[in-house]
């Protein structure tokens, strides 16, 4: 489970739901899910160049729900938080 998007800047965002590889798929699942809401994961989000990495609370099939505008605002909006 991992997308790249790369952002005006060009600085390409490698994004990998949390606790990837821990276990088999079913329990990355149970691990990444937010407590307390269904159908709602951590995503880890890491840059190529010099900005931070974000962590991000995305629904669903994220890797291929959200455009790349859609993802890209999320990581944006978790910048500035």
């Amino acid at each position: 489970m991992e997308r790249e998007v790369k952002d005006t800047d060009g600085i390409t965002w490698t994004c990998v739901q949390a606790y990837t590889g821990l276990s088999d798929g079913i329990q990355d699942q149970n691990a990444a899910q937010v407590k307390g809401t269904d159908d709602t994961y951590w995503v880890v989000c890491t840059p190529s160049g010099g900005a931070k990495s974000v962590r991000l609370k995305l629904q669903g099939e994220w890797e291929t729900s959200y455009s790349d505008e859609a993802l890209l605002g999320k990581i944006a909006a978790q910048q500035q938080d």
